[in-house]
């Protein structure tokens, strides 16, 4: 569309107040009015007097995304007026879509735009709001571009409300005056939503999420209590970049800190780019004229082949349900609609089509205060799928993280209940039995909680070993270190030549709970598929309050340093849970333990047996105390 130089008379000849503006709109007509915080308040409330007060308009039809604010023509008494149909369903039209008052389009957000071009969802008006235009004519957007371009330009008649509290965000985010058909001057304050304080449970969740990041990763940084919980997480991260449908004021303050300064993106480098932000008027400020970030419309944007140009994309989508084969449910509790699909399917599939990236599911494990697990045996009746088992790869609640791309049904279950709330794993684990998800006598996760703060990396001789909690999941991954051993190291562990190493034994190596019971594996890489090197384990004496301990390392990483690390990790974390000491029953050959004991600092005890030797120690008799006494 070429820039006209009268395009100021124009602008003139096409400014009327809202009445004379929205007087133009015919019963029967479909309207879409922009969403989120760019929702046009003045035109909307003059559209439900001229239509619902007035009675001048029957059987409009409202088109909407996510509703921000009130949305008064969505009420009963108004039924005969409008009827909203909501493309994402929002807060303040959630009980009228449940009620019947008013419909839900379920959609990707990326489809939308087409929608609206192609027709199969012809728009008689769009009701939009903007900046004032700048000098040549252009108006901005602002805070929400996602469908609203797409749908200016398929509309008939575009009613503009021009708002100069309105931000001047930049990007593919700006209309023409001369595309504009009505222009209404209003000036209101912009749609505020207040960011949600984290709770014990976002950032418990925020802090398994956060390890799962590495440095110069690209994120989705959506609204909501986990979500801003995970950014204030990420304040010891470094070069993050942003590619997200949505954010609020929490990514201001990483950008301050330089902690997301775009600068190893692949897609957009330098830019956050998004589709639009809800938040307060210090986020509105702040993205006004600024160059940093870049709004382009949603098909652009939320495009799965685009989010995947991004080298480490990193997605964090909630859910409302996971069942325990990886289905995971997002819009509605039961029949009962609460959301959409928006863009999770979207994000989902392009971060796992991304080069390292990595797609996640963050949820509470329970709901209604605790009473009802979020983890369950199958989706509540009338649930909807929204990212289906094939697309899920983690799933994160308060207790842990659990990787289920590539796994079995079996595999899923367990790691889904591992990290489900404690008071729910006995119960699902009977259910996942009765559905042959698991084994018969495969035991539940214990009541523990995963220890994230025990992961750590250490370098030896140049190979890079990752250490962790053992997690039930591990079983499979288990027996593969067990098999992987030699004959005589296996001996050494088991006292007998082995053969054979069966699911039950790896179970028992995996099933702790981290108190009583702590296993530690090492493994090369951080991901839960990356084989193990290295295990130790103790199993706690509660009447002696002294630990049997036992450790092994791969034959090919031996004499490294590795099992003394994990002793000397084995003893801290005891004298943490204030264990009086460690015991060991080693073979007479075993010269590798024996040394590791022997060195340990503390005041050894030894008994032999028939070529087996008990050692044992107290964590309060340390050699150099022996020698002073």
């Amino acid at each position: 569309m070429p820039v006209v130089r009268n395009w100021i008379k124009n602008y003139a000849g096409r400014r009327m107040n809202a009445r004379e503006a929205l007087r133009q709109i015919k019963s029967g007509s479909r309207v879409f009015l922009s969403p989120g915080c760019a929702e046009p308040q003045h035109l909307l409330e003059t559209l439900v007097t001229l239509g619902g007060e007035e009675r001048l308009l029957n059987d409009v039809e409202i088109v909407h995304m996510l509703t921000v604010g009130s949305a008064p023509h969505a009420s009963k008494r108004y039924d005969r007026n409008f009827r909203h149909n909501s493309l994402f369903v929002g807060p303040g039209v959630r009980s009228a879509v449940y009620e019947g008052l008013a419909d839900y389009t379920p959609v990707f957000l990326s489809e939308i735009p087409e929608m609206f071009r192609s027709g199969r969802m012809p728009l008689d008006v769009a009701l939009i709001q903007v900046t004032p235009p700048d000098r040549f004519g252009f108006c901005s957007l602002g805070v929400s571009v996602e469908a609203v371009k797409a749908a200016a330009e398929a509309a008939e008649l575009v009613i503009a409300q021009v708002n100069p509290q309105m931000p001047r965000t930049l990007g593919d985010s700006f209309i023409h005056i001369e595309d504009i058909d009505v222009i209404v001057e209003h000036e209101e304050p912009i749609l505020e939503l207040p960011v949600s304080e984290p709770d014990d449970v976002s950032l418990a969740i925020a802090r398994h999420v956060t390890r799962l990041i590495e440095n110069g990763s690209t994120i989705q940084a959506g609204i909501g209590r986990i979500p801003n919980a995970v950014l204030y997480g990420l304040s010891e991260k470094r070069d993050l970049g942003v590619h997200t449908e949505m954010f609020s004021d929490g990514l201001i303050d990483l950008i301050e800190s330089g902690v997301v300064n775009n600068s190893q993106k692949t897609f957009h480098p330098g830019k956050v780019l998004a589709t639009f932000c809800v938040g307060t008027r210090r986020l509105y400020d702040y993205v006004d004229n600024n160059p940093m970030f870049e709004f382009r419309t949603v098909d652009y944007n939320s495009s799965p082949i685009n989010i995947a140009r991004n080298h480490r994309m990193v997605a964090i989508n909630t859910a409302l349900q996971v069942d325990m084969t990886g289905q995971v449910c997002a819009d509605s509790l039961g029949y009962r609609i609460y959301s959409g699909i928006g863009g999770q399917a979207d994000f989902m599939r392009g971060a796992a089509l991304a080069p390292q990236g990595k797609p996640i599911i963050a949820l509470p494990s329970t709901a209604r205060g605790g009473t009802v697990s979020r983890i369950v045996p199958h989706l509540s009746e009338g649930a909807g799928v929204v990212t289906t088992r094939g697309d899920v790869h983690y799933v994160v609640t308060e207790f842990g993280v659990a990787y289920l791309h590539g796994k079995s049904l079996r595999e899923r279950a367990t790691a889904l209940i591992q990290i489900a709330h404690p008071k729910f794993r006995e119960e699902l684990t009977r259910q996942a039995k009765e559905n042959h998800y698991i084994f018969e006598d495969q035991k539940s996760p214990l009541e523990g909680i995963y220890p994230v703060e025990l992961e750590h990396t250490e370098q030896f001789d140049g190979t890079e070993v990752f250490f962790r909690p053992v997690k039930a999941s591990d079983e499979r991954l288990f027996q593969e270190y067990l098999y992987d051993l030699s004959e005589r190291s296996a001996y050494l562990r088991f006292f007998e030549r082995r053969k054979a190493f069966p699911r039950e034994l790896a179970e028992s190596l995996v099933t702790v709970d981290y108190e009583e019971n702590l296993g530690i594996v090492g493994t090369l890489g951080n991901s839960d598929t990356a084989p193990i090197v290295a295990a130790g384990h103790w199993m706690l004496d509660t009447n002696e309050n002294m630990a049997e301990v036992a450790f092994s390392v791969a034959d090919r990483f031996q004499r490294r340093g590795i099992g003394g690390h994990l002793f000397r990790l084995l003893v801290r974390l005891a004298r943490e849970r204030g264990i009086r000491g460690f015991r060991a029953t080693v073979m007479a050959q075993n010269v590798g333990m024996r040394r590791i004991f022997e060195k340990s600092g503390y005041v050894l005890r030894t008994a032999y047996d028939a070529g087996v030797i008990t050692l044992s120690f107290r964590f309060d008799e340390r050699v150099q105390d022996t020698h002073h006494s």
